[in-house]
């Protein structure tokens, strides 16, 4: 008999077995940079927020003595739960920004999942607090983002974030590989 695990993490700590890549999220694609027309909500009147970018990365992971340790991650931005006010070019590149920190974060993920030995007896505990902690340091970089950039009002900060967005996706882009 095969010991078999599957837990499925999601940034809002909703549980599912599947990523969805249906008409409510997309994926996140280098050549493919988000668009006024993706965001499908309406705008929350009570923010005072230009816009907002909802994004989630998704965890899926499984054993068996057949397969071994297997896992999928994703990367998507979520239609319906991002809203745009002030529509100009600036502001959707600040929101690409936060869309470029959750890739950021899904391929430091992969790339410490990867480097993981999978010990059966642990892993129920060990693989759910590096998703956890993966997570917690996505939540303090876009809020150190939003922060630095008085949410893309510096445009001084906002172009060295830009840049700084930029290096760690080269940087990490032997991980990009996880769909």
């Amino acid at each position: 008999m095969s010991l078999k695990l599957i837990a499925t993490i999601l940034l809002t700590a909703v549980f599912s077995l599947t990523t969805r890549n249906d008409d409510t999220s997309l994926p996140w694609i280098a050549s493919r940079r988000l668009t006024w027309d993706d965001f499908k909500s309406r705008p929350d009147n009570n923010s005072p927020n230009a816009a907002l970018t909802s994004s989630k990365i998704t965890f899926k992971y499984s054993y068996d003595s057949d397969k071994g340790f297997t896992y999928n991650i994703g990367c998507v931005f979520e239609k319906y739960s991002s809203w745009g006010r002030v529509k100009t070019s600036y502001i959707l590149s600040h929101e690409q920004g936060h869309f470029d920190i959750a890739e950021i974060y899904a391929r430091k993920l992969n790339k410490i999942i990867k480097a993981y030995t999978f010990r059966a007896a642990t892993a129920q505990k060990e693989v759910p607090a590096i998703y956890q902690k993966i997570m917690n340091d996505l939540s303090a970089m876009q809020n150190q983002y939003d922060s630095d950039t008085d949410f893309s009002r510096d445009k001084e900060q906002q172009a060295a974030w830009t840049e700084k967005i930029n290096r760690e996706l080269y940087k990490l882009n032997e991980f990009a590989g996880y769909h």
